[in-house]
């Protein structure tokens, strides 16, 4: 079974197949080149800037984590010195050096707030930026704190908390200001009932104050809130991405979340305005906080694309409270993206252009030569005897093979002239000597007949023989010519093997006309082998033969066969006299009609049995004139003929003792050819008999 035919646009024309085999690796090739080329360097370019999404986020996540430990460890130092003990001592007659010193200490360290409680949670003395003292105990976030130390992998750093109003009230009410943040609508987010976030995200450190003893004497607590923390996130953003360190006017941006609201970021809501209260997507939030994910990939952040990079920050216990956040703008790196693919196509689309425009001339200087060949055989078998292909520019193959193909079709052209010259010649000689001898009897009548038909086939013979020694150099020439081309080519002549087939045929076409001529010019050479055959049968299997002619044509083909005699022929001769009568019944009915074919038994005068074949064709018949020519050699009533068909049938049918007449039909229009046969096979004449003209033996 066939997966795939051939079109016909691409089958008919070496043209179209030369052109498809140039064109198609790169109207095919290479766009699946460019396609593959463009989604991997997609791909890669997604992956560059992943890359550099992930480092920003590795180099945020270092500072947040040394704040933490500079946090931890700048209240462990304070709850260790000197200062503060002397302080904590003289602080039982007067608290001002010890709220100074506290003071001090926490401006010294950056952070918001610095309490200190008595061993039962008591309030001391404070460090705040309001000066004010706390008059609240110590929190129980605070207590529960101190009773989880923190692991020794980070003794020395702050923990990450989570505290709610009331706690930051109790600790650092001065901080309450900077709780209130309204959540503002965001698009993409998660859906919440809540307006406000009032929660906050403090770096928080707690320390024991001992003395010499190592007895605890009272409780430091210190802490960075990072609620609204604006040098903090800046801070962060001018490390990760200072000025100049990302291309084509991209901007980068950090960003701290509670939960899944931004309480501190330098991502712009408007031209001027801080997009705090401002939300994730759930998208992100799911991944980070709900899976516990890093994102690393293009995300929206509140009114456009960012390539971002989004991390959990977990606190005391390792519960998710938070986001981490570090990106940059996508649309410069789009633009340069989509710049790079366009170049990249451009410069494709301009070596496809050339490639095609060579590939195209290329196979014009094969494709070009064999039309003009094609375009000359067919111009010959319409009776233009004179078309020549012409010089070449071609100095390949294809251009000696043109060369020959025009020798070829001189020689035919000479040839043709000085047979049909002779055979002028020929005609006058016969019809010459017909008159001189019509005064005799019926014997010499007959004895002159024979003497005519033996002259012309000696005459056609001699004529034959120079004509095959004259056509068979060239086309031997041409044969080999065609070998070769073959044989160089190899693989690349596939697509030509049509139009290569087609002059092997028209090769072999002429040397078939010589042997036919050498076969009726000398019939004792070419006798064949006589067998007997069923008539009915051979019939049959000659109209196999010419099924694909009447495929094309409108002919109904009628059969009525009544023989039951065997024959005495050669097969293959039998069938060559058949099939062209078939071929003249449908060449005489270009329009459609009926083709009707009898057989049945017959006998001659003298009482010899056979069988006789009728074709009948309902065409416009045949005039007296042409009744008269029907069966000489050269007569043809059509441009393509050579006029030998019925004469080369007749001559084989006379050679087993039949004969042939032709005659209009009685009963229709059209003509009637009737092929009378011998039941007894006997070896074929020396000679045929009769003077070329329908007789009865």
């Amino acid at each position: 079974m066939t997966l795939w035919r051939t079109p016909q646009w691409l089958a008919s024309s070496v043209r179209n197949k030369l052109l498809a085999m140039a064109l198609l690796p790169l109207l095919v090739a290479f766009p699946l080149l460019v396609l593959v080329l463009v989604l991997w360097g997609n791909s890669a370019y997604d992956r560059l800037l992943t890359t550099k999404v992930r480092s920003d986020l590795a180099v945020a996540r270092g500072y947040f984590d040394r704040v933490l430990v500079e946090v931890g460890s700048g209240t462990q130092g304070v709850a260790g010195s000197l200062a503060l003990y002397t302080a904590l001592q003289a602080s039982q007659t007067s608290t001002t050096d010890l709220t100074r010193q506290l003071a001090a200490s926490r401006e010294q360290l950056g952070l918001d707030f610095l309490m200190l409680y008595s061993p039962e949670g008591q309030p001391i003395a404070s460090a705040d930026t309001t000066g004010n003292a706390v008059a609240s105990p110590m929190p129980a976030a605070l207590a529960e704190l101190l009773a989880h130390p923190a692991k020794p992998s980070a003794s020395h750093s702050a923990r990450l908390m989570l505290l709610d109003h009331d706690t930051v009230a109790q600790l650092a009410p001065h901080l309450l200001s900077r709780l209130r943040i309204a959540l503002v609508s965001t698009r993409n987010a998660a859906p919440t009932a809540r307006n406000i976030e009032d929660r906050a995200m403090v770096m928080l450190s707690a320390m024991p104050v001992t003395d010499s003893a190592g007895r605890t004497i009272a409780l430091l607590a210190g802490g960075l809130l990072l609620n609204q923390n604006l040098g903090f996130i800046d801070h962060i953003n001018s490390i990760v991405y200072p000025d100049g360190s990302l291309p084509f006017d991209s901007q980068g941006t950090a960003t701290l979340f509670l939960d899944d609201v931004r309480i501190t970021t330098n991502v712009r809501l408007f031209q001027d305005q801080r997009a705090i209260g401002t939300r994730v997507s759930q998208t992100v939030r799911d991944t980070v906080l709900g899976g516990g994910n890093t994102w690393l990939d293009r995300a929206f952040v509140v009114n456009d694309w960012y390539v971002s990079a989004y991390e959990p920050l977990l606190d005391a216990r390792d519960r998710r409270i938070g986001m981490l956040y570090v990106g940059y703008l996508e649309a410069p790196f789009r633009m340069v993206r989509y710049a790079m693919l366009g170049a990249i196509v451009l410069i494709f689309l301009l070596v496809m252009t050339l490639s095609a425009w060579f590939s195209m001339r290329w196979a014009r200087s094969i494709f070009q030569p064999v039309e003009r060949m094609n375009h000359t055989m067919l111009r010959v078998e319409e009776g233009h005897s004179q078309a020549r292909v012409g010089a070449l520019a071609a100095r390949d193959e294809l251009g000696a093979l043109a060369g020959h193909l025009d020798h070829l079709l001189d020689v035919i052209d000479e040839k043709t002239l000085a047979l049909r010259r002779w055979g002028e010649e020929l005609d006058l000689k016969v019809a010459e000597r017909t008159r001189e001898l019509e005064a005799s009897n019926t014997s010499l009548k007959l004895a002159q007949q024979q003497l005519v038909k033996s002259e012309k086939l000696a005459a056609i013979g001699q004529l034959t023989a120079s004509i095959a020694h004259e056509i068979n150099n060239p086309i031997a020439v041409m044969q080999g010519n065609l070998d070769l081309m073959r044989e160089t080519l190899g693989a690349h002549s596939l697509p030509v093997q049509g139009e290569l087939r087609l002059l092997d045929e028209q090769v072999e076409r002429m040397r078939l006309i010589v042997t036919q001529l050498l076969q009726y010019a000398r019939p004792t050479e070419y006798a064949g082998y006589v067998e007997a055959l069923d008539l009915n049968r051979t019939v049959d299997d000659c109209l196999v033969l010419v099924n694909h002619l009447l495929a094309q044509t409108l002919i109904e083909v009628q059969r009525d066969f009544q023989a039951t005699r065997r024959v005495g022929f050669n097969r293959q001769e039998l069938q060559q006299v058949i099939i062209n009568l078939m071929i003249n019944a449908i060449q005489a009915m270009p329009e459609g009609g009926v083709l009707r074919l009898e057989t049945q038994d017959w006998a001659d005068a003298s009482g010899v049995a056979g069988a006789r074949l009728c074709v009948q064709d309902s065409g416009s018949g045949l005039s007296p004139e042409v009744l008269d020519r029907l069966f000489r050699p050269f007569f043809t009533t059509k441009n393509d003929g050579n006029g030998l068909g019925l004469w080369i049938s007749q001559g084989l049918v006379e050679r087993y003792g039949g004969h042939i007449t032709a005659e209009n039909r009685s009963d229709a229009e059209g003509a009637s050819f009737c092929v009378a046969l011998l039941t007894e096979p006997h070896a074929p004449d020396a000679a045929p008999t009769g003077d070329g003209r329908p007789g009865v033996l």
